[in-house]
């Protein structure tokens, strides 16, 4: 099965599932400046972020990564993981399941 979608056409704030099939899950994350999502984790999953426009500071277990337009950020989904938007930004969030 093939699905074929544009991050426009994704209305939910600020997660939106791009694919009804989720494994691999995939999400567009969408944050207004200064908006943040709280520290949380994701276990049973490796997280590829790409962040498609703006700036992002992620916060990985109290570490912080200054991430830009056009950066990927591959990390485990154990890592407590916390992203504060500097501008308007838009990223696509994927979370592989690890292999047991």
């Amino acid at each position: 099965m093939s699905e074929l979608t544009t991050l426009d056409d994704l209305t939910a704030t600020p997660h939106a599932e791009i694919f009804e099939a989720h494994r691999p899950r995939a999400v567009r994350l969408q944050l207004d400046a200064d908006e943040h999502v709280p520290d949380h984790t994701h276990p049973g999953t490796d997280i590829v972020l790409h962040l498609v426009s703006g700036h992002l500071e992620l916060s990985l277990d109290g570490e912080t990564l200054e991430v830009t337009a056009g950066e990927l950020v591959q990390f485990s989904g154990e890592r407590e993981i916390s992203p504060r938007a500097i501008e308007p930004s838009t990223a696509v969030v994927v979370f592989a399941p690890t292999e047991e």
